[in-house]
């Protein structure tokens, strides 16, 4: 190759036993070490069940670093583009994970490693409101939304229903309005 090119690089998913993902990136990770397999990246996203990711420059590169591995069931033909795994590469912000009735422990500051149940999310501020589910009364204090890490998912919040009057009391309400218009016109 001449000095000024380089190879280019793909992605390319690997099947795996599902579960297995991580050990499976391991082990790749191992072999190509031992056996200096030009692989660039392997990645294993938390997200993702049952494929390992690899960049390298071909699928040659694939084929050899992935033979023999345990948990392998082969791989996908083709390649993956770079925004289709982005989104598993790239953390969310918390403020966009965390809802109303959620549980949520609290990883930074003065009630750090308390339980809280979400009250109130503010996108804008980034700053979710939450109740301390330890204190022995209603204590509610409002952290920076990367304060806290998302344990459970909770009952989204119920829409409030309005009051449906029975139909006679409907028709009642509109004889008394139909009345006051009368009296407003004499």
């Amino acid at each position: 190759m001449a000095s000024g090119q380089t190879a280019t690089s793909r992605i390319f998913a690997i099947r795996t036993t599902a579960g297995q993902e991580r050990n499976v990136a391991l082990l790749i990770e191992r072999r190509c070490l031992a056996k200096k397999i030009p692989v660039k990246a392997i990645i294993s996203p938390q997200d993702v069940s049952g494929y390992v990711f690899l960049e390298t420059s071909g699928p040659n590169i694939v084929n050899i670093a992935i033979e023999d591995v345990k948990h392998v069931k082969g791989w996908v033909a083709g390649k993956v583009n770079f925004e289709d795994i982005n989104k598993f590469i790239m953390p969310k912000p918390v403020v966009e994970i965390v809802d109303v009735n959620d549980k949520v422990e609290i990883v930074a500051g003065p009630f750090k490693g308390m339980a809280a149940k979400v009250t109130r999310v503010d996108k804008a501020k980034s700053e979710v409101t939450l109740e301390l589910l330890e204190a022995p009364y209603t204590l509610p204090i409002t952290v920076h939304a990367e304060q806290v890490k998302l344990v459970s998912r909770g009952e989204p919040p119920k829409p409030e229903a309005k009051a449906v009057a029975p139909e006679s009391e409907r028709e009642r309400k509109t004889d008394i309005f139909e009345a006051f218009g009368k009296l407003e016109e004499e």
